[in-house]
């Protein structure tokens, strides 16, 4: 059962009743006394057709009026009630409105307005019950029954049709708030104000009409154009009325279509219809910019759903196309409720509202697009592109306001992580395989993040993590604690138990780096060199643990280790490396303050030279002898290595050229940066100074670390075998310390190993590491290379170096690095000692 036929079954009972009660309280109210049985005066047929007549003109002459979402019938039913109520037995009353009712409602259906057998039947109960109140307003004090027109007849008249207006607008009033989902005080209140001037105006017509009727019919001939002037009157009046509240109801749904979503720009325009032109159901398209189409849908004071696709066209349903500036954005249909279809006027309004709804979807397109811009170039500043992480921008705003957020005894430890080689791997396989390598990277930094944690990339090869969450067990240490000459990847003793949870985080994020990843076809082992600073949150601000961090890195670079902590004791020296790569600028520009010492590598068996090795000093004008581990490692991370390196060159061959033209025929040999044979353009400028000094290719030794050498990128393998084409010799440099043994000697042709002084230091006490410098010099010697023995200090490790069989050796226990006009006087004395010995030869043979 519907909620129509709930109500009906509910109302209809009670409707008969009334009618049943009152009519009997009427009949009695006429009975004579004198008549001694209960007799009802019977009307002549005619004054009932005519009556029945009556009733239905006056209902089929309806004015509509809007009330809110809802609309409300006005007819000519309180005159039709005083006419009724002066030619009619009271107790005929409810019958004759009953039957009129019913006869315009079924004019009105034969006439193409059905409406449900519900609301018929529920019409005709309602108006009924408010007849039957006016008969009996009407006959309280006097019966107005075929009475002369008179003040007291007259009053009684009009009481009935106010009875009759005021029923009947109760139960329409209360039906169209139920029905609609709307305040009955308001529906009542906006009814009433619309009919009261049509009340006053019916009453008025009920009594002419009796009034000419009990004076003269022909009188009433007159009436029907009064009547409809009258009722064209009443028409204007409720359309200025309609009107006015129309365009104000059009300006708040307008107003509210002013949403800067589409979701609320769309379900605002569908309230607004539904309210605006009384519609019962709304559905609107929304044509987004990547042309998908987005439906919703929504009823009378019912929340806006979206659907999935369109529902089916119903009759009564009215569309309208929306766009803006010649481009369709959507579009708007509505099921109206009133009978007939939209008029002209209303057909002007939604078109003119449809336009308002057009404009707002596009502005809340618009604006949508603009913020996803806005919200894309706020990302932007505060993201890199390339990873997707916070940029360094990024990671200082939400790390301060991280760190704002933290107690102020909160400790906390700021990880700086540097790629090892990103550079080398930049120029060899190219940018592409560059942003790779990062990607991969941001990619496992980002999956071994624990909660809390914050991971940036801060630009080039550099990415952050913030760690809050730093162990248990803080404390700030209360002196300065150094870790220099320890190896960064182990905890000290003096190690604080939050710098150590801070290193081993570290330590664990560069072993997740470490795993083997390919990139561009090349299989690579991400290695990193992490800085690690601690502090409490409301100690420092984020960029102060950046700077303390990157002097951590410096230190974990420098030492050749992968994770180092901040170390305050070298603070100053750290911070000093920019104001030293300036002044270095100027050095090189200088001609007194690089200078050259050199040092000679004898023969083990008579003492002979058998190469100098070029090795730099800087005497600084403020901080003195500067040693090459001093400023070297700053110079190999900046952009002033290929100056540095040919300066260098120039220098060694310089002095090469003068020796030769002194008769010293001796190999010189330059230490060579890694990152140097990265430069496709150092053959080209070796051979240019070559030329410059006319000195012999084989001349020049070239020394290289084996780390360099086992290098599997294809630019350093270029560089070194043009290099070995020009004739100039290469040497192995510290061998025995990087990552192979022996087999890196298969990889580019070398004409010299220098074994490390490590290996020469210890060779005397350690059967094991004689066995080793055993093992290289016989491989050497097998493969026609020159062994050579760095770091000599003692006659034992002379002896023992040369029971092995190694052929050379260099150290402080021949000589030490002098200026090259000394070593050119040594080397003049060893040649002179050479031609002795060899003539002493001649002659004892």
């Amino acid at each position: 059962m519907t909620g129509d036929q709930r109500r009906l079954s509910a109302f209809v009972p009670a409707a008969a009743v009334a009618v049943i009660v009152t009519g009997a309280l009427l009949g009695s109210r006429i009975i004579d006394v004198d008549t001694p049985a209960l007799q009802l005066p019977v009307p002549h047929p005619g004054w009932f057709a005519l009556s029945v007549a009556v009733v239905a003109a006056a209902q089929l002459a309806l004015l509509w009026v809007r009330v809110g979402s809802g609309a409300v019938g006005l007819a000519w039913g309180e005159a039709s009630i005083v006419i009724v109520c002066a030619v009619m037995p009271p107790a005929w009353i409810p019958l004759v409105v009953a039957a009129g009712v019913a006869a315009a409602r079924t004019v009105q259906a034969i006439r193409g307005s059905p409406k449900s057998l519900a609301a018929t039947v529920w019409g005709v109960g309602m108006l009924t019950l408010a007849g039957t109140a006016a008969a009996v307003v009407a006959n309280l004090f006097v019966v107005p029954y075929r009475q002369r027109l008179s003040p007291s007849i007259a009053l009684a008249l009009v009481l009935a049709a106010c009875a009759y207006a005021v029923v009947g607008s109760v139960l329409v009033s209360q039906r169209v708030a139920r029905r609609h989902h709307e305040s009955f005080g308001v529906v009542l209140r906006r009814a009433s104000v619309s009919k009261l001037p049509m009340v006053v105006g019916n009453v008025g017509v009920g009594l002419l009409v009796v009034a000419l009727s009990q004076v003269s019919l022909p009188w009433l001939l007159l009436l029907p154009p009064a009547l409809w002037l009258l009722h064209q009157a009443y028409a204007f009046r409720l359309r200025v009325d309609d009107e006015r509240r129309n365009w104000q109801t059009f300006a708040e749904a307008t107003r509210r279509l002013n949403s800067l979503d589409e979701r609320g720009a769309a379900a605002a325009g569908i309230q607004g219809a539904l309210r605006l032109f009384g519609g019962t159901w709304a559905e609107l398209s929304v044509i987004g910019p990547d042309g998908r189409v987005r439906w919703y849908a929504g009823e009378p004071d019912s929340d806006v759903v979206e659907s999935r696709s369109p529902a089916a066209t119903e009759p009564g349903t009215t569309s309208r196309g929306l766009v803006v500036g010649g481009v369709r954005v959507g579009e708007l249909r509505l099921r109206l409720r009133l009978p007939g279809g939209m008029r002209s006027r209303d057909k002007l309004m939604f078109a003119a509202y449809a336009d308002a709804l057009a404009a707002a979807l596009h502005d809340a397109s618009t604006h949508h697009e603009l913020r996803a811009m806005t919200e894309r170039s706020t990302r932007d500043l505060a993201h890199d592109s390339l990873t997707g992480l916070p940029n360094r921008a990024g990671f200082l705003a939400r790390g301060d306001r991280l760190l704002r957020e933290l107690p102020g005894d909160t400790p906390v430890a700021l990880l700086l992580l540097d790629v090892d080689h990103f550079k080398d791997v930049n120029d060899t396989l190219g940018h592409a395989a560059g942003d790779e390598l990062l990607k991969i990277t941001a990619s496992r930094l980002d999956l071994a993040l624990a909660p809390g944690e914050l991971l940036a990339r801060l630009g080039g090869d550099d990415f952050a993590v913030l760690v809050r969450d730093v162990p248990a067990g803080w404390r700030r240490p209360t002196e300065p604690r150094s870790t220099e000459a320890r190896p960064a990847d182990l905890r000290p003793p003096e190690c604080p138990d939050h710098m150590a949870g801070a290193v081993a985080r570290a330590r664990a994020l560069a072993g997740t780096l470490a795993a083997r990843s390919e990139v561009a076809g090349v299989q690579l082992s991400v290695e990193a060199s992490v800085g690690v600073v601690v502090d409490t949150a409301g100690a420092v601000d984020l960029t102060e643990l950046l700077r303390r961090a990157d002097i951590a890195m410096y230190q974990a670079k420098r030492g050749g280790a992968s994770v180092a902590w901040y170390d305050p004791t070298r603070d100053r020296a750290s911070t000093d490396r920019l104001s030293l790569l300036a002044e270095l600028r100027e050095a090189l520009a200088a001609t007194d303050q690089l200078t050259l010492v050199m040092q000679p590598a004898v023969a083990l068996a008579d003492g002979t030279a058998t190469g100098v090795e070029a090795l730099i000093r800087w005497q600084h004008p403020r901080r003195g002898t500067l040693m090459p581990a001093d400023f070297v490692p700053v110079v190999e991370h900046s952009e002033l290595l290929g100056q540095f390196t040919r300066y260098v060159l120039d220098r060694a061959l310089a002095v090469a050229a003068t020796w030769t033209a002194e008769g010293l025929d001796v190999p010189v040999a330059v230490n060579m940066s890694p990152r140097s044979l990265l430069d496709p353009t150092l053959p080209d400028e070796v051979a240019a100074l070559l030329e410059k000094y006319g000195t012999r290719p084989d001349r020049l030794v070239l020394e290289i670390t084996e780390t360099v050498v086992m290098s599997e990128l294809g630019v350093i393998d270029d560089v070194l075998t043009t290099l070995r084409g020009l004739g100039v010799q290469l040497a192995v440099d510290d061998f025995g310390t990087g990552y192979s043994s022996l087999t890196f000697l298969t990889r580019v042709p070398v004409d010299e190993v220098k074994i490390d002084r490590s290996f020469v230091q210890r060779m005397v006490e350690s059967a094991e590491v004689a066995a080793i410098v055993r093992t290289t010099v016989d491989l050497a010697h097998r493969l026609d290379l020159r062994v050579v023995a760095e770091g000599v200090e003692t006659a034992e490790q002379r002896a023992a170096l040369t029971a092995l069989g190694c052929t050379a050796a260099q150290g402080f226990h021949f000589h030490k690095p002098m200026p090259p006009e000394r070593v050119a006087a040594v080397l003049h004395e060893l040649s002179s000692a050479k031609v002795l010995k060899l003539r002493k030869d001649l002659g004892s043979a």
